[in-house]
């Protein structure tokens, strides 16, 4: 056993460099330097005049501090692990033999974590994130495939201790959803999420088929990060716009309003619809559901790589077979698979459950 704790002290001392190194990457000392300056600013006589502008300035220093302390909690872990290790080597006492293993595997794991996190450089990967599901075609079966989808980015969002959002929600015709809209709120919610933009393919028997037969079912998941100051920047002309109230329904419970605030903004040139129904009033939820509407056209100027908004020549949609990202096969065998990065999970439970870590990793680092 003490050869167990002679080993795990070489990882341990092996990973003393890969976290001091870790600490370069995340500039831990950058951050420190941001944090006091923005601090300063909350001294200011004036800084709670704009209420809004002063709470994203309290998140930003949240945000900060949140990084350097998971950085510092490493630190620490790693040093009380070493020494604990130490201790048991120099008095040969095999019971921290199971607490130090455990320790360098939860260290190894969250080393891992945190530098995944360097990965998220991009422009926008630290912004929020929009997540939409739309079912493709195949009506019952495809519409409870995109409740299925709904769930579980919802719950990766709640493991992660990310504010998930409901923004807005279509109910299906028999079971399942026609669309919904989440706003998964956080740092780098955009950086991560984004791996997982695309068409999901399901193969199950499906629930609705009393032949218990085998259904292939597509849904798509729209992943656009949250832009604020870059949405004022756009102009959309009200000739543009089609706009409707209807009354709110599905997930949102009693937290939707039931009246006829619900708002379907449809952008008339390039046939994009945006919806919000969970805000207070009508004229929030037009102001959120415009605020979507404009990340949406920049998330698309940005990808297309155009000059101008108006160069959008409309939404090409593409739910089906030979498009999908990702297979989620329930049978004859329990398999998901990656078609990107060749990643797989045969605990489709756990994966359903929200657990994707997985597959964003291996995402991030194939595209980095």
């Amino acid at each position: 056993m003490i050869v167990q704790l002679e080993e795990a002290k070489q990882t341990l001392k092996a990973l003393e460099t890969d976290i001091a190194e870790l600490g370069s990457a995340l500039k831990i000392e950058k951050l420190r330097g941001d944090a006091a300056e923005l601090e300063k600013q909350t001294l200011a006589e004036d800084f709670w005049n704009d209420q809004q502008n002063s709470g994203k300035i309290l998140q930003k220093i949240k945000n900060l501090k949140d990084r350097i302390s998971e950085f510092e909690k490493l630190k620490s872990k790693l040093e009380d692990t070493y020494t604990l290790c130490e201790m048991g080597i120099e008095e040969e006492d095999d019971s921290v033999v199971e607490e130090v293993t455990a320790d360098l595997r939860a260290i190894t794991r969250e080393e891992e974590k945190q530098r995944i996190a360097v990965l998220l450089s991009g422009e926008y990967d630290s912004n929020n994130a929009i997540v939409s599901f739309h079912p493709g075609a195949g009506g019952t079966e495809a519409q409870d495939w995109a409740l299925m989808l709904y769930r579980m980015y919802t719950r990766w969002g709640e493991k992660h201790g990310y504010n998930v959002k409901l923004v807005d929600w279509l109910d299906g015709d028999e079971a399942g959803l026609k669309s919904a809209t989440i706003m998964v709120e956080g740092v780098n919610a955009y950086g991560y999420l984004k791996s997982e933009n695309g068409v999901h393919r399901l193969v199950r028997v499906s629930p609705f088929d009393s032949s218990g037969r085998r259904h292939t079912s597509f849904a798509s998941v729209e992943v656009m990060p949250e832009f604020d100051e870059d949405a004022n920047k756009i102009e959309i002309r009200e000739e543009d716009l089609e706009i409707t109230a209807h009354r709110s329904s599905g997930a949102g419970g009693q937290h939707i309003n039931k009246t006829d605030s619900a708002i379907r903004i449809v952008h008339i040139p390039t046939g994009i619809v945006v919806g919000c129904q969970t805000e207070r009033s009508q004229l929030q939820n037009k102001e959120t559901a415009m605020k979507m509407l404009k990340s949406k056209l920049i998330e698309i100027k940005e990808r297309e790589k155009l000059d101008r908004i108006e160069d959008i020549q409309g939404i090409k949609t593409n739910i089906e077979w030979g498009a999908q990202i990702r297979s989620y096969v329930f049978m004859p065998y329990t398999l998901v698979k990656d078609n990107r990065t060749g990643f797989e999970d045969g605990d489709i439970q756990s994966v359903m459950d929200g657990e994707l870590d997985g597959f964003i990793t291996a995402y991030l680092k194939q595209n980095a």
